[in-house]
Parts: C-alpha cells; structure tokens; sequence
C-alpha cells in the first residue's frame, strides 16, 4: 500500500511491518500507540523506523493513518481512563511513608 509519511511516499505492506519491526525492543508508550505482533510501540518509533527518519520529520497522525490503513490497531493511551480509589487520609500518609498502612 502506497502511503505518504512526510511528504514522502512510502510502499508499506503488513508483512513489511512486521519484519521491520521484528527484534525491535518496544519503548515505553504514553501517548498514541500501535499493537504490531504482541507488543505495543509507540508511534514515533513505529514511523522512524519504517521510514528511516528523524521523529520530529513526520506527524504521529500521519503513521497513524497508514497503520490503521494496513490493518493494525492503534490506541491513544493518553485517554484510557485511569482506575481512582479514594484512600483515607491515614493510607495516604502511610503511602507517602513508604509504610504498609494500617487497617
């Protein structure tokens, strides 16, 4: 599939993808994110290394569309809603601690 990646084009296929990504050891992944075989990679490094260019060339939006477009998913880690649990005062304190809280 021809995709456009910092006004460059690029021929990228699902299995091209995968291979050049094979062996490639995932970074920690805060914002958007794409799942490539069983691990989740952020999409800069997805796109730097497909397209062997710097991070800041091309738009985390751009690698997005043509990942979404050869069939993987893609997440936006920023907005998954994040578990809350109120703790007492006492908890907060004992965390802030660093001892086990009383119950």
């Amino acid at each position: 599939m021809r995709c456009v990646i910092a006004r460059f084009p690029f021929d990228l296929t699902k299995s091209g993808v995968l291979q050049s990504m094979k062996g490639i050891k995932p970074e920690q992944a805060f914002g958007k994110s794409v799942i490539i075989g069983r691990r989740t990679y952020p999409v800069k490094q997805v796109g730097q290394v497909i397209t062997r260019q710097d991070r800041r060339d091309f738009s985390a939006g751009e690698v997005l569309r043509a990942m979404a477009q050869l069939g993987f998913t893609c997440r936006d880690l920023s907005q998954a809603p994040t578990p809350t649990r109120g703790l007492t005062p006492l908890q907060l304190a004992s965390a802030m601690l660093g001892a086990p809280a009383a119950a």
